[in-house]
């Protein structure tokens, strides 16, 4: 290579790093990947950050963050977000994982843009945060799934979501990263002693501050007063986007699980529930058009003597169809209802459905389904209940307003069985946990097919039941008033992070035009595409 012309070798050289780039941001997408339910690696969450800012702090061009940012999405979200193409083929999984990968490519653009800053490591860490806000509500309302937070159910950082929820999961577990790499550079350049070791104490102390948090946790008791809840996981006749072709098969399911729930309770081997809760889709027969179906719900909420909080598709009085959840009053019949809200695009409603036919005949079986309204909240046995039905688990929104109606008890009623044996559902009970630790509440996940899960206030299982199995658990959960930081904060932390990280690239974009003007006195020409050699 000697021989070789210096623009020969200058070509290579960039191209091997090029190559060497892309190959830690691959690994950084992995180790992210790594970090999600059903494996208990929390930690290699801030080592995928870390790798993913090293690489960035590498380069300058905005074209290099944005395809290494990319690389390290796709890294992560395809290994992550199978299920999502288990019953329609590999498009829509490809695809959306593509997009959400698009994201962590406008992180690398942000990280490229602030990586020169002081204190760069925090404006790193805000550039994150403002990402996966990106893709929580862009486009089609967003998609959430996969932040950073949702893979900290069993880590040191989860205390944290008392305080900022989320969002101060995700920026804690992102500046611990790019604090790492902080001082990897500093142990690779030499760099002063007291800057290493305030490197390493900054790098310790976030995820040991979370830790010591978890003594400020409610215990799995504390509260005004106590109820007993059932969730009943009655199963499905079969796996899949039809499962539910099968709806009576489905309802009988549930009903004779509640029944078999109230012998138990007539032997004494169980506590009578106070509440009782039914997954989504339990009752896709509408009972309020279905006499039937009214009639076999009154009879298990009779013999187990307790309301059934029944999640039902419901075909109202103007035609449309909503994904709710209803309180069923034995005799008295239905009570109060949640309509789900966040309703899932490409799944119960297709945005743009002519268009996507073009593409797939999968757009004549997405469902036809309308958002509804109100707090969130029912009341069964005099306790007011906050419902996030499914995919609406994953909004920071979906809890604020029935904690704002004053829930005392948090609900996810899910169906798992349109995602079949994958890691669906191991992701949504971490997202769960998360959420009964935001707003300091138990929460008792219900699903068809499983996981069913009875959480506590400071984020543990209590009670976990298997997959594809029959079950019934019961636990005593108490019940509270009072609320958190998070709760009462809300969105406040998200907002000023996004407001930070603008403010910070104004700053940069402006430093940048006045250094161009002060050494040519020309116009400035803001950061362009450049080309590979300089990514």
């Amino acid at each position: 290579m000697s021989s070789d012309p210096p623009a020969v070798r200058q070509s290579v050289f960039a191209g091997r790093r090029v190559l060497a780039r892309s190959a830690a941001a691959v690994l950084a997408g992995l180790l992210l990947f790594g970090s999600f339910p059903p494996r208990p690696y929390w930690f290699l969450a801030p080592l995928g950050i870390a790798v993913l800012a090293l690489v960035l702090r590498g380069g300058t061009s905005l074209r290099g963050g944005f395809g290494y940012g990319s690389l390290a999405g796709l890294a992560f979200f395809l290994p992550l977000l199978p299920w999502t193409g288990i019953y329609v083929g590999p498009v829509p999984w490809i695809a959306l994982s593509t997009a959400c990968a698009l994201f962590i490519g406008l992180f690398g653009v942000l990280g490229r843009l602030l990586a020169r800053l002081p204190a760069w490591p925090v404006w790193l860490a805000s550039a994150w945060v403002t990402a996966e806000w990106a893709r929580s509500n862009f486009p089609f309302g967003g998609f959430p799934w996969g932040r950073v937070a949702f893979g900290q159910a069993d880590g040191w950082y989860l205390p944290m979501a008392m305080l900022g929820g989320p969002v101060l999961i995700g920026f804690a577990v992102a500046l611990t990263g790019t604090l790492a790499a902080a001082l990897v550079e500093q142990l690779a350049t030499h760099g002063p002693r007291r800057a290493v070791v305030a490197t390493v104490v900054a790098v310790i102390a976030l995820p040991v501050a979370g830790l010591l948090l978890r003594s400020a946790l409610p215990g799995p008791l504390d509260g005004d007063r106590t109820i007993v809840v059932a969730a009943v996981q009655g199963s499905v006749p079969r796996l899949g986007l039809d499962f539910n072709a099968q709806r009576r098969a489905v309802l009988d399911n549930h009903v004779r699980r509640t029944e078999e729930l109230a012998d138990e309770v007539a032997q004494g081997r169980l506590r009578r529930p106070d509440v009782v809760i039914w997954p989504e889709n339990s009752s896709d027969i509408d009972p309020l058009r279905n006499t039937d179906a009214a009639a076999l719900i009154t009879r298990a909420s009779e013999k187990v003597g307790a309301p059934i909080l029944v999640g039902a598709v419901l075909v109202n009085a103007d035609k449309t169809t909503t994904n709710s959840v209803m309180v069923w009053n034995g005799a008295q019949g239905p009570g109060e209802r949640h309509d789900k809200k966040i309703i899932q695009p490409f799944g119960e409603y297709l945005p743009m459905r002519g268009f996507f036919r073009l593409f797939s005949d999968y757009a004549d079986r997405a469902g036809y389904f309308v958002p509804g309204h109100g707090d969130g909240a029912v009341n069964a046995a005099g306790v007011d209940i906050g419902v996030a039905t499914c995919y609406e688990v994953a909004f920071d929104r979906a809890f604020r307003d029935s904690m704002g109606a004053g829930a005392e008890l948090l609900a996810v009623p899910t169906n798992n069985a349109t995602f079949g044996d994958s890691e669906m559902t191991y992701q949504q009970l971490a997202m769960s946990r998360v959420r009964a630790v935001e707003h300091g509440r138990a929460l008792v996940v219900a699903a068809t097919s499983g996981v069913s899960a009875i959480v506590t206030a400071d984020g543990e299982v209590r009670q976990q039941t298997s997959l594809f199995v029959p079950a019934a658990p019961v636990a005593e959960l108490p019940l509270r008033r009072d609320t958190t930081l998070a709760t009462r904060i809300g969105g406040a932390p998200e907002v000023a992070s996004v407001i930070l990280t603008l403010a910070a690239v104004a700053y940069e974009l402006y430093r940048r035009r006045r250094s161009h003007r002060e050494r040519t006195g020309e116009p400035v020409v803001l950061p362009e595409m450049s080309p590979i050699a300089e990514s």
